[in-house]
C-alpha cells in the first residue's frame, strides 16, 4: 500500500519518522510527503524545509511543497497512484478532489479527545484548561474541521507539568503507534475500516489561532492559571510580560497558592511591602526556589526568563544582572 504523508512541524516529522521505520513490518511504503513551502530566515533569509520536508529530503522521499491544494498540485501528486493520505498538522483544508485521488481517502492523527477541542490548538487548550486527559485520535478526513469518523484513540493522561511542546511529542509517538495499527488493518479490508468508523460523540468545542497578544501575561489572574498558560504556550509563541519597556519572557514558573507556607511568609520576609504590592510586582528573589511575582491570587514563582535579543536564562543567572528586577511592577 503507498502513502502520501502530510504534516509540517517538529512533532509531524517524529511521526513520519516512525512509519518510515517500519515501512517493511506493516508492509506499506511512504510515497511521497506534503508539506508547507521553505520559509526565509536568518539574516541572509536562506529558505529552511519545514522539519517533515527536510527528514523526507534526507530520506529521498519525494517531497511537494505547493502553495494551495488545486489543480497543479494535484497534477503533480497524482502520479504517485497513493492509496491512502495520512496527514498530522499540515494546517490545510483537503478538498474532495484532492481526497478523490487516493483509493481510501484520507486520515488524520488529532492531538484531542475528540470531538472536544477541534481546530488548531488543541494541545494549548487542554493544558490551559487543567484538563486530567486528553487523547492522540486517528479520525477520517471530512470536509469540515476535525469532523471526521474516529477510527482508533488512545487516552493521554496528564499530570500538570506537560508543556505543549512535550505533549506534541508524545501525541506525535502515541499517534504513530494507533497509525500503524490502522494501516495494518486497511491493508487487510480497508473498506471494512472506513465502515466500522465510529462517529463523534458529544457536543463539540472549538479552538483557535493563538496570537502574540493571547500570551501577554495578565498579572491579575492567578497564579495557577498564568502558570499553566506559561506551559501551553512553550514553546510558540511564549507567555511574555514588559519590563522597563521591554518585552521579557516567562518560560517556566510554578505557582504557590495563598495557603502555602511561602505564601504566608512573604508577609513576614519578602523584599517589598507584599501587602501593598499590586499584581505584577516583583516581590522576592529566593535563591532556592526561583523570583516571586505577585498575581491575583498566589505567587508564581518564576524559574525561566529572557529578555528579548538574549539567551533564555535561568532565575539565578537572571538575577545577576538584574539587580533591579526585584520591587519593579511587570506589566
Amino acid at each position: 500500500m503507498k502513502i502520501l504523508f502530510a504534516g509540517s512541524p517538529e512533532p509531524a516529522r517524529r511521526t513520519l519518522e516512525i512509519l518510515f521505520e517500519n515501512q517493511d513490518k506493516y508492509n506499506f511504503q511512504i510515497a511521497g510527503v506534503l508539506s508547507n513551502p521553505p520559509s526565509a530566515k536568518g539574516r541572509h533569509k536562506e529558505l529552511i524545509p519545514t522539519p517533515v520536508a527536510a527528514y523526507a529530503l534526507e530520506k529521498n522521499i519525494p517531497v511537494f511543497t505547493p502553495e494551495h491544494l488545486n489543480g497543479a498540485a494535484r497534477e503533480q501528486i497524482e502520479p504517485l497512484q497513493a492509496d491512502l493520505l495520512v496527514c498530522f498538522a499540515y494546517g490545510h483544508i483537503f478538498g474532495p478532489k484532492f481526497l478523490g485521488m487516493f483509493h481510501f481517502g484520507g486520515i488524520n492523527l488529532h492531538p484531542s479527545l475528540l470531538p472536544k477541542y477541534r481546530g488548531c490548538t488543541p494541545v494549548p487548550a487542554a493544558i490551559i484548561n487543567r484538563d486530567e486527559k486528553t487523547a492522540a485520535t486517528i479520525q477520517t478526513l471530512s470536509a469540515g474541521m476535525d469532523e471526521g469518523n474516529i477510527l482508533a484513540q488512545k487516552i493521554i493522561m496528564l499530570d500538570g507539568t506537560e508543556t505543549t511542546e512535550s505533549l506534541l511529542y508524545n501525541s506525535a509517538v502515541e499517534g504513530a503507534s494507533l497509525i500503524l495499527d490502522v494501516i495494518s488493518r486497511f491493508e487487510t479490508d480497508g473498506n471494512a475500516v472506513l465502515d466500522s468508523a465510529q462517529k463523534q460523540q458529544g457536543e463539540p468545542s472549538y479552538t483557535k489561532i493563538i496570537t502574540k497578544e493571547d500570551a501577554r501575561i495578565n498579572w491579575n489572574e492567578s497564579a495557577s492559571s498564568i502558570e499553566a498558560k506559561i506551559r501551553a504556550y512553550y514553546p510558540e509563541p511564549c507567555s511574555w510580560t514588559m519590563f522597563e519597556g521591554q518585552p521579557l519572557r516567562i518560560l517556566a514558573a510554578k505557582f504557590i497558592q495563598e495557603d502555602d507556607e511561602r505564601f504566608i511568609n512573604l508577609s513576614k520576609d519578602a523584599s517589598v511591602d507584599f501587602s501593598s504590592a499590586v499584581a505584577g510586582t516583583v516581590v522576592k528573589f529566593e535563591k532556592n526556589d526561583g523570583i516571586y511575582i505577585k498575581t491575583g491570587n498566589g505567587i508564581l514563582s518564576v524559574t525561566k526568563l529572557q529578555k528579548q535579543g538574549k539567551n533564555a536564562m535561568l532565575y539565578k543567572d537572571f538575577m545577576n544582572g538584574a539587580r533591579n528586577f526585584v520591587g519593579s511592577v511587570l506589566q
